[in-house]
């Protein structure tokens, strides 16, 4: 997804940057209609992957309280596979975070070249 997201922000950034101020109204209107659809898409994905992060840092904090109730093996074996786990998912959240708060800025771009044709 990380990948897919790159590629498509630079196909974005490339509209705006070379295509914007030459194209008709109508094309960019049908490309901002696509970009929206991608951005609820991505917005989906990031909701998911909150619930998913959010779901494994309780985990996470399960797994350290039943540590300093009951110290056992198992209970840290399961705490530390919750934080490996943890920390890609809170850095890939992160990038679908910001990912989609830069397309907000470019979704801006396209409608502002719209509002001065």
């Amino acid at each position: 997804m990380k990948k897919y997201i790159q590629s498509y922000m630079a196909t974005v950034k490339a509209f705006i940057d070379n295509e914007l101020s030459s194209a008709d109204e109508k094309k960019i209107r049908e490309f901002l209609s696509e970009f929206e659809i991608k951005i609820s898409y991505f917005q989906h994905e990031r909701l998911i992957h909150l619930i998913v992060t959010v779901l494994f840092a309780i985990l996470e904090i399960m797994a350290i309280s039943v540590c300093l109730i009951s110290p056992q093996l198992a209970a840290v074996v399961f705490s530390v596979m919750f934080l490996i786990l943890l920390v890609p998912y809170v850095m890939h959240y992160y990038f679908l975070e910001n990912s989609v708060q830069e397309m907000y800025k470019m979704r801006d771009t396209i409608v502002n070249s719209l509002a001065k044709k």
